[in-house]
């Protein structure tokens, strides 16, 4: 017999199912008219050469020639309106805009007649460089005939007038593609330079950057436009709502009241208007736009609130709206991609109201009595409630870790004695167990195939293990006082007995986690004794070291247990609490690092940890090795790199002789970077003549080595790194000789070169396809 799902579910699949139809016949649609598109327009003439064979995709030497020569003549017309603006200065500002309104109508009528040539490609650079020209144009033209007026209003009308001419020539010409996408940029600008023309404030600017967002948006979701103008279009309309949103925010917090909202709701109406418009054909844009949305709502209607809430409750006030706006997300037939953007919104708002939250409870874990506001447990309440509304075992999870968070925060908020809050924080700790052990509770009313799913129990254990690091570190914290100086200790070891026996019970979920809050227990244990004993910091990190040396041991005793893996990791973690203990003593820092390096060396004596451990291993040895040259004073760089570069080399000879076939950029790529990057790094900082040769020299046995055993990584990198070393030794002469030269000569050179190249291209690209052959035959 067949389950029917409830009408609302079967609603839910039905609407889900007839989005993806629509989905699917747009993208259809959209192959259709590309392939009517293809079948209507002329074919480019295509001439195949007898005797060769052209790979599909490939550029013709005669494509690319064109394009050389198009870049040549673009660099020659820059540096000839370079030499007339700035060589015929005695023409005055008059005779130059003369001159720049001749150039800029050649420029202007020249594609045409390019086209007709079919010449497109020339013609767009040349069509670009008359629409820079007609920007000229118009500051001449504010220099010549009216140089009183104000230059913000003049520039917002100068925009609005290149606008329309530009969108004018591109529809007369047609063919050219770059004056429309032109048009549509420089339309940015009338209404925000008209505002601030105006000397309006900041909102008014903002109210004008919207207006121009809005018609950005229906140029793109109404017209037909070509890629290029939507393309535009889009990215306008993305950068002026992002202006008005960061505005709406700062004026929101920093002034408050109605127009900031308002700014911001009116902006999360047109995000959310894209979002519901594209949600069909273009998903991901809808999600983008629906976390805008989300999000200038929730920053409108909680700037609102904040006047009227007292102090302190501004983020609560937050809450409530992007919890409003998740329930707005699963109310009614809203699209898919809306929803999971209003939800990430809202998520977003949710997760940064928990870390404001935590933020304090972290400090009174640390510090008892310190005590927590009473907005803490409300935050983390109101999103644990949040989180139990959908019917998933992800979000169940996360409200289960949230919830346990406002458990801790309750005794800290009603400000318990110490011995109460510890013993609070435990018996959470024994009921997150119980809980990992049997989730009836708390996947009830989940889909069956939720209910055994893996992210519960493994979440569940994250939170048990945050709550009992908790209780380990405020008791390590209260031993050096005087409260419960023999109790805390005594309290963790009962602790750890426990979880250690709890190791052995049945289900793996339960024993892993048993088994890390017995290796938390245990660092809590070793703490609180360096607590009691008064050993200084780096003191207590060695005493700390011997929490991993015991879970190596109990590792190596596993072996592929599956509690072998996370008791290794949580002692790796306790690891990094001793590096972290010593980080401003280096001398014990470099000791306890190469210890580190000693277990990880140990670990990676094991088949099956032998990769990540042996890595980790070498890591932590050439880090201690680095920590101790830095104590002691050591400045080169040669003298951290060499000490990894010579074995990083040796291990390459090794690894060629016993695969010839090994690439050498695997084998010796690595050691010889590891050496001659920061030396070129540092030579190039350095004003002698000892470290550039000495570095010099190298490179040049690099680079003949590998040229000698045809190996390409130290050819190529000896190569790069000697003529770097010499480009640097001739850097200083180099500017004086380009100082001396006029500013348009260096541009009026390339563009010679290219045109030289482009003329010669075929022979070029036969020789560069030669000397790649070359080198990709090394190894």
């Amino acid at each position: 017999m067949d389950n029917i799902p409830p009408p609302a579910q079967e609603l839910v699949l039905l609407d889900r199912e007839l989005a993806r139809l629509d989905a699917r016949r747009a993208q259809l649609l959209a192959r259709r008219a590309w392939l009517l598109s293809v079948l209507h327009s002329p074919l480019p003439s295509v001439a195949p050469m007898a005797g060769r064979g052209t790979a599909p995709g490939e550029t013709t030497p005669r494509s690319a020639q064109n394009v050389l020569l198009m870049l040549g003549g673009v660099l020659l017309a820059v540096a000839a309106v370079a030499f007339t603006l700035v060589s015929w200065g005695h023409l005055g500002i008059g005779g130059r805009a003369a001159v720049l309104g001749v150039v800029t109508a050649v420029a202007l009528a020249a594609p045409v007649a390019l086209l007709r040539r079919g010449l497109a490609s020339t013609a767009e650079s040349v069509a670009a460089l008359g629409l820079v020209l007609m920007v000229l144009d118009a500051y001449a033209l504010h220099r010549v005939a009216l140089p009183g007026a104000d230059g913000l209003g003049y520039a917002a009308v100068a925009s609005g007038v290149l606008a329309v001419v530009w969108a004018g020539y591109g529809a007369g010409a047609g063919r050219l593609r770059l004056p429309l996408p032109a048009a549509v940029a420089a339309a940015q600008l009338p209404l925000p330079l008209g505002a601030l023309a105006a000397d309006a404030g900041a909102l008014s600017v903002a109210w004008a950057m919207l207006v121009t967002a809005g018609l950005d948006a229906v140029l793109a979701l109404w017209a037909r436009p070509s890629m290029a103008v939507r393309g535009v279009a889009c990215a306008g309309a993305c950068v002026a709502g992002a202006w008005v949103v960061l505005t709406g925010v700062r004026l929101s917090v920093v002034t408050g009241g109605a127009g900031a909202a308002v700014l911001l709701l009116a902006a999360s109406g047109l995000a959310l208007y894209v979002a519901w418009r594209t949600a069909v054909l273009r998903e991901d844009v809808a999600v983008v736009c629906a976390v805008v949305a989300g999000l200038a709502a929730v920053a409108g209607v909680g700037g609102l609130l904040r006047g009227p809430l007292p102090a302190g409750w501004a983020v609560p006030g937050y809450l409530l709206c992007a919890v409003a706006v998740a329930a707005a997300a699963w109310a009614g037939r809203v699209p898919g991609g809306v929803r999971l953007g209003l939800l990430g919104a809202s998520g977003v708002v949710q997760g940064l109201s928990v870390a404001w939250a935590v933020a304090p409870l972290a400090v009174a874990v640390v510090r008892p009595g310190h005590g927590v506001p009473w907005t803490t447990p409300v935050v983390l309440v109101t999103v644990a409630a949040a989180l139990m509304a959908p019917r998933r075992a992800e979000a169940r999870t996360g409200a289960l870790i949230v919830a346990s968070a406002a458990a801790l925060s309750l005794p800290e908020a009603v400000r318990l004695p110490y011995a109460a809050s510890l013993t609070a924080r435990l018996v959470l700790t024994a009921a997150l167990l119980a809980l990992v052990a049997r989730p009836g509770p708390w996947a009830r009313r989940l889909p069956r195939e939720g209910r055994t799913g893996a992210p519960g129990g493994v979440l569940a254990a994250v939170a048990l293990a945050c709550a009992l690091a908790s209780a380990a570190v405020a008791a390590w914290a209260a031993s050096t006082g005087p409260v419960a100086s023999v109790v805390v200790p005594g309290v963790l070891a009962a602790l750890f007995a426990g979880a250690a026996l709890a190791a052995v019970a049945q289900g793996v979920t339960v024993r892993a986690v048993a088994a890390c809050v017995a290796v938390v227990a245990a660092t809590g244990c070793v703490g609180a004794g360096a607590g009691l004993a008064a050993l200084p910091a780096h003191g207590t990190a060695l005493a700390l070291l011997a929490v991993p040396a015991a879970t190596v041991a109990v590792g190596a005793r596993l072996r592929l247990h599956p509690v072998a893996l996370p008791v290794e990791l949580t002692g790796a973690g306790v690891a990094l609490v001793a590096v972290g203990l010593t980080a401003v003593r280096p001398a014990h820092l470099a000791l306890v690092l190469a210890l580190c390096g000693v277990l990880a060396a140990a670990t990676a004596l094991r088949p099956e940890r032998r990769p990540a451990a042996g890595y980790a291993a070498a890591v932590l040895f050439v880090a201690a090795a680095w920590v101790r040259l830095a104590a002691s004073g050591v400045a080169a760089p040669e003298a951290y790199t060499l000490p990894v570069t010579v074995p990083a080399l040796v291990v390459g000879v090794l690894r060629r002789r016993r695969d010839p076939e090994a690439s050498s950029w695997t084998a010796y790529g690595p050691g010889l970077a590891a050496t001659l990057v920061p030396s070129l790094v540092a030579a190039w900082g350095d004003a002698g003549w000892a470290r550039p040769l000495l570095l010099g020299l190298g490179a040049l046995a690099v680079t003949l080595a590998g040229a000698r055993l045809r190996l390409q990584a130290p050819l190529v990198l000896g190569g790069a790194a000697l003529a770097l070393v010499g480009l640097h030794e001739l850097a200083p002469y180099i500017a004086q000789v380009v100082g001396a030269l006029p500013r348009w000569l260096p541009p009026a050179l390339v563009g010679l070169l290219l045109l030289a190249v482009g003329a010669t291209y075929e022979q070029r690209l036969r020789d560069a396809r030669r000397l790649r052959e070359t080198v990709g035959r090394m190894r």
